[in-house]
């Protein structure tokens, strides 16, 4: 198993703007220029899924497998042998919203995912985040 996470804290957002700009899937290309669409039907809620197209790459389904309103929630991707997760976490602290992403890689052939996939995301949650933090601060 591996696991990389990266946190931010600011005043620029609460966590009631930064659900709102996760739970909006098909607007995530507007915010990430990583992705050509991200396409969900129904509510962001556990049990439902969505379709993210990144650049250059194939369509993936991603399910959600937990939610807590404002305040979590954790997604999976499922690659041959192996199992990716997204946890993103929005915690009220007395310096402001701490913004978490854990990104982490499970399964047999998790060593060839964390290199293909996961390595990548982590190395631009910090740009990321940062992009999500000034997007969310305007809704």
């Amino acid at each position: 198993m591996w696991t990389k996470q990266h946190s931010v804290v600011t005043k620029k957002v609460s966590k009631e703007q930064m659900w709102k700009l996760f739970a909006n899937v098909n607007n995530w290309e507007l915010w990430d220029p990583g992705i050509e669409y991200a396409k969900m039907n129904g509510k962001f809620e556990q049990g439902n899924h969505f379709i993210l197209r990144p650049k250059g790459g194939p369509e993936i389904k991603i399910k959600i497998i937990e939610t807590i309103l404002n305040k979590k929630f954790v997604d999976l991707t499922e690659f041959p042998l192996a199992k990716m997760y997204g946890e993103h976490t929005f915690e009220d602290t007395k310096e402001g919203l701490r913004i978490t992403t854990k990104m982490t890689v499970t399964g047999p052939l998790g060593f060839l995912w964390r290199k293909i996939v996961a390595e990548g995301i982590v190395k631009g949650l910090p740009s990321d985040m940062e992009t999500q933090i000034t997007v969310a601060s305007k809704l």
